[in-house]
């Protein structure tokens, strides 16, 4: 007989770094600790109603991982310039919520190096270290610069994306954790590939805006997987209201069953059902 283990709207799952990536499933106001589940058999069922995670406005379409759509059009958070932070457009006068992108945006950021699917560039919000790791689904980071806003640290990233890739594989990061790289080896040398340009951008913004962090510590991260997928099929609540299985592990903000797999992060907003089977 199925048990309800906690009903609501989804949100992405909290992490905390430790020896294990501990994992807290978000429904509503209830929080559930999701490793305490693996090896059981578990069933997620979405129930048609989506709200929006910021106005709350009952939406019939989830944008940009749970909003409705005069949110998405209309919220700093959900312009292109969070996927592409190399567009920031503060400094043009023309953000979208000029408060927000002075608490979120003209802040300090970090550039970083990370071992997900292959060795990334990649840029977060310095309180989101090592969050933004974890929810990459990461098995190493390192970070490399530190930035003073948003713009700054995409003009860095894509200087490093001309020699190394800056997106996760997400199905090759699910079927396994590779090899560990020297992510220090690594910096020196696009250090060496970017100097150049790099220094052009301090001479643009600031010899102080742009920093080479030389002396981090690798992170090193371990996920609670008993077992990982051979081939990665993906749920999708909108086709199929009603999963379960084993779950076998959790990484990145995937929940890995041995039916298959769900990216929790992708149904902000959706009510959902967590059962034990």
């Amino acid at each position: 007989m199925a048990t309800n283990l906690a009903s609501g709207t989804v949100r992405k799952m909290r992490t905390e770094l430790a020896e294990t990536v501990q994992y807290y499933l978000k429904f509503g106001d209830s929080e559930v600790p999701a490793n305490t589940l693996l090896g059981q058999a578990i069933g997620l069922e979405y129930n048609g109603l989506i709200n929006c995670i910021h106005c709350s406005r009952k939406t019939n379409k989830s944008f940009s991982q749970g909003y409705c759509y005069p949110c998405f059009k209309r919220l700093a958070q959900c312009d292109t310039c969070i996927v592409k932070p190399e567009l920031c457009h503060y400094h043009l006068g023309t953000c979208r919520e000029p408060q927000w992108g002075e608490q979120n945006c003209m802040i300090d950021h970090i550039v970083y190096l990370s071992n997900t699917s292959g060795v990334k560039v990649g840029i977060t919000r310095g309180s989101q270290v090592p969050t933004r790791w974890m929810d990459q689904g990461a098995t190493q980071a390192l970070p490399i610069f530190r930035v003073s806003n948003r713009l700054q640290s995409g003009e860095v990233e894509t200087t490093f994306a001309r020699h190394i890739a800056d997106k996760t594989n997400w199905q090759a990061m699910l079927k396994g954790n590779n090899d560990d790289r020297d992510l220090e080896a690594e910096r020196l040398r696009l250090m060496d590939e970017c100097a150049t340009e790099i220094e052009l951008l301090r001479e643009r913004n600031g010899l102080q805006a742009i920093t080479a962090l030389e002396s981090e510590a690798t992170t090193q991260i371990r996920y609670p997987v008993l077992e990982f997928p051979t081939k990665v099929k993906s749920f999708n609540l909108d086709k199929t209201p009603a999963i379960s299985g084993t779950l076998m592990g959790i990484k990145g903000q995937y929940l890995i069953f041995d039916t298959g797999v769900i990216n929790m992060r992708k149904y902000g907003g959706y009510h959902v059902a967590l059962n034990t089977l």
